[in-house]
């Protein structure tokens, strides 16, 4: 008579198993909206695998404070998620008398005057000035703490403030929540945002989106960068030459709000399902203009074309922008500085059928 070998994991299968029946039966007790059970429970299962792993004090205190900080930073945002923002990225050192203070105060004011929301880091200088211009009950603050940088506070309060203890939860929060961003010259921290955002965006890694260097006139300080790109940076291979037209230099506050507004003419957002890139537009593509689209970004495609499509049902299922018009491709994955050449060039006949409508009023 044989017997079959236990396995030796068999206790800690059955320990588990019986864990995360615990965790469900705790959650159906709460009330829990049973939507994103799954997502919960893996958290929570996640917090026990720490418990268990014999992590030192201060890497539990790095865990739980970057947690608590996204948590409210979520709860802040989402009743706003809607809401198109501009997140305002720029010096704290900058004065009320400088110009780039004064070009980050219109920008803010014109922006939020078309129904946006400003985002800054919610410090002095260029910060202030995004939310002195868009006015409290339209501004976010994402400050971080420092001893000798205090929040910018504006008279009467209304500002959606929030204070970080930690510059990447902090950074997350300025990039997730925005559908635009606008760089002012500043020092370390405004150049590590620029470039973290440029990073996200060209390895896909953050939805595309307008990203406007602003500088009056004359200043040189966004254009002695780019010629560092371009001579050192491009032209030894460490970035394509696409790669810069992620970003635009601007040096007036037209130019970059109509920078940002162009964005959005036509195209809306985009979103993955399975292998398939989604491409959700203000207006119905033609046949046309596929055509063209086909003979300019083909190599975009990993195979197949890019062709008009309808809703698809997980989107529908989503609630997920089901009205908008629709594109869709399998895309390769790398060439995201391509693909925001795509969504100029959709945006552009958006612009053109405004025209149209504008010269027949």
């Amino acid at each position: 008579m044989t017997t079959r070998a236990q396995s030796p994991f068999g206790g800690q299968l059955q320990s588990f198993e019986k864990t995360r029946q615990q965790i469900s039966d705790l959650l159906e007790s709460l009330g829990e909206d049973t939507s994103n059970r799954d997502i919960i429970i893996r958290l929570i299962n996640e917090v026990i695998t720490i418990a268990r792993s014999k992590k030192d004090r201060l890497d539990l205190k790095i865990m739980n404070s970057a947690l608590a900080e996204l948590n409210h930073a979520f709860d802040l945002f989402a009743p706003y998620r809607k809401i198109r923002k501009l997140t305002i990225f720029g010096s704290a050192r900058t004065t009320p008398d400088e110009v780039s203070y004064q070009m980050a105060k219109e920008l803010a004011g014109l922006t939020a005057a078309d129904n946006w929301m400003i985002v800054t880091g919610g410090g002095p200088g260029i910060m202030a000035a995004g939310i002195s211009g868009a006015g409290a009950h339209k501004a976010f603050g994402i400050n971080i703490s420092l001893p000798f940088e205090k929040p910018f506070l504006e008279p009467g309060g209304g500002v959606k403030l929030l204070e970080m203890k930690y510059f990447f939860t902090r950074k997350l929060m300025l990039m997730k929540e925005s559908d635009a961003f606008a760089s002012l010259p500043g020092g370390f921290g405004t150049l590590d945002e620029t470039f973290e955002l440029l990073t996200l965006m060209q390895t896909g890694k953050a939805q595309l989106a307008p990203l406007v260097l602003v500088e009056p006139e004359g200043m040189g300080y966004w254009e002695a960068l780019e010629q560092f790109l371009q001579s050192q940076a491009s032209a030894r291979g460490l970035i394509s030459e696409e790669d810069l037209k992620l970003y635009r230099i601007c040096h007036s506050v037209e130019e970059a709000k109509e920078e940002i507004v162009q964005f959005y003419a036509n195209y809306h957002s985009l979103r993955w399902v399975g292998d398939d890139l989604i491409l959700r537009l203000l207006r119905p593509p033609n046949e046309a203009m596929i055509d063209s689209i086909n003979e300019r970004f083909s190599s975009l495609c990993s195979t197949g074309k890019i062709e008009a499509t309808s809703t698809h049902h997980v989107e529908i299922s989503d609630g997920d922008n089901i009205d908008l018009y629709r594109l869709h491709f399998k895309f390769n994955r790398r060439s995201y500085a391509g693909l925001r050449s795509l969504i100029d060039f959709v945006n552009l006949d958006g612009l053109k059928e405004e025209a149209k409508k504008t010269e027949k009023c």
